[in-house]
């Protein structure tokens, strides 16, 4: 395992592959430079990936906990950092440092119905939560996927979604806005849950999206009967250091780099109340 003794020095690592998922979108699979063992991870957490000249911005892991050799992130161009990371070609190299954050308690989803909810790119930190749930199946109940876009063109994973339908995930899509062909659901991704099955006593939620989607995606989980205690969510916060040192992912008394981002809303809920906080 390789040792981070400095958590502020990038580390330099080669693109190995860069896999178009959208027209803004792509996923990068990073490799070692010298054989190196790459540091260890748990879905839902991040690195800080740093493109030199532009500097670093956080990004969630979104790959295979299995695979040993590569880390994956799946990047959405929205700034000068995000678009030079989409548009690193093979073999170019790119800075990056982490773990870092909390991960998805996946431990107490063992022997429970588990929800996963996402939202747009929010599908990305749930990845791998879905990789292992299928490497290790018979632990859990049912398992469901539910994803929302703006349109059916934006969802990412298509052929996964298809594969993990197959391996018995009940994967289940909305758009806000249906497009000729479309034959699925219309609406935000709250509208799915009345038509969920499961358990809500002994059901564990895991959600991701627009901090108003998780809200009200919340709300529909508790008033199904879920226990606050059991729903998780990724928190998305202006994050700097990484090491919750600057200050600027403060969200109350927690600091979402290194408290989160994955924490139990019961624990957000009442800093979550209070607008623009």
């Amino acid at each position: 395992m390789a040792v981070l003794t400095d958590p502020m020095l990038p580390t330099p690592y080669r693109v190995r592959k860069n896999v178009k998922e959208l027209g803004d979108t792509r996923t990068l699979e990073l490799t070692a430079l010298n054989g190196e063992a790459l540091p260890a991870w748990h879905p839902g957490q991040f690195m800080m990936l740093y493109v030199f000249g532009e500097g670093e911005i956080p990004i969630s892991i979104s790959g295979d906990p299995a695979r040993l050799d590569r880390i994956t992130h799946t990047v959405r161009a929205v700034g000068p950092v995000s678009r030079a990371l989409v548009a690193a070609r093979a073999g170019s190299t790119i800075g990056m440092r982490g773990p870092f954050g909390s991960a998805w308690p996946t431990e107490i989803a063992q022997d429970h119905d588990v929800v996963l909810v996402a939202g747009g790119i929010g599908l990305a930190p749930l990845r791998p939560v879905v990789y292992g749930i299928m490497a290790h199946r018979p632990c859990y109940r049912n398992v469901t996927l539910l994803a929302g876009a703006r349109s059916p063109d934006i969802f990412l994973y298509r052929k996964e979604l298809e594969i993990w339908k197959k391996r018995g995930i009940d994967v289940r899509l909305t758009v806000d806005a249906a497009a000729s062909g479309w034959d699925g659901s219309v609406g935000p991704v709250t509208t799915l849950i009345p038509r969920t099955q499961f358990d809500p006593p002994h059901a564990v939620a895991f959600i991701v999206g627009p901090e108003i989607m998780m809200r009200f995606t919340v709300q529909a989980l508790v008033q199904r009967g879920m226990p606050g205690d059991r729903i998780f969510v990724s928190m998305e916060r202006n994050m700097k250091c990484a090491v919750g040192f600057c200050g600027h992912c403060q969200l109350g008394p927690a600091f979402i780099c290194k408290d989160g981002p994955v924490l139990a809303y019961s624990r957000l809920e009442p800093w979550l109340q209070i607008r623009n906080l």
